[in-house]
């Protein structure tokens, strides 16, 4: 379905190309009768054109893209501060803390540990990008055990019914992650 819809966006945007070289051509006919400043009116206004269509298609994803790579190669990712020991029996099949319940948020891992975190929105447009924080906590003396950082785009495509794409980065840096480098099985 989102096919038919990209053959249309192209199609209106071939329509308004037409429409724009013959509204163009005699405007420029009838108002410049130097054909070199024709000539060179008609190169910029096709390469503001051109370049303005190439931006909205693709452009502007690719440079929020690297926008959000520098960002990640700044501060994102996992640090932990002090790891944590627990049984094994604490843990279930994937190495997952079980007593974790992400619905309970900041008490997500009970009233021993407390798992705050920040969503912070770099750019609230088209497209959109935030920075995402997890910070783990030990209670009992409010020592900071790790955080995890990552930032994130959504959008910046050509408009339309279909779904926005989104960029994310780093891969490994979100609550469950943080989790799993903090928390060791004890040997």
């Amino acid at each position: 379905m989102s096919g038919i819809y990209l053959l249309g966006v192209i199609a209106i945007w071939l329509w308004l190309t037409r429409l724009l070289w013959k509204t163009g051509r005699r405007f420029l006919d009838a108002s410049f009768a130097n054909r070199p400043t024709r000539l060179m009116l008609v190169a910029v206004i096709g390469a503001l054109w051109f370049g303005g269509s190439f931006w909205e298609a693709g452009g502007k994803k690719l440079y929020w893209d690297a926008r959000v790579r520098e960002l990640c190669a700044k501060d994102g990712g996992v640090r932990v501060y002090e790891t944590v020991e627990l049984p094994a029996e604490m843990f279930d099949k994937w190495g997952m803390v079980n007593f974790y319940r992400p619905t309970q948020r900041e008490r997500a891992l009970g009233n021993d540990y407390l798992l705050k975190s920040e969503t912070i929105v770099i750019r609230d447009d088209n497209p959109k990008i935030w920075r995402e924080q997890y910070q783990l906590y030990r209670s009992i003396d409010g020592s900071l055990l790790g955080v995890a950082v990552s930032y994130s785009r959504l959008g910046g495509d050509l408009p339309g019914p279909w779904q926005e794409s989104s960029f994310g980065c780093p891969q490994a840096a979100g609550d469950a992650s943080l989790i799993r480098e903090i928390f060791t099985i004890k040997k």
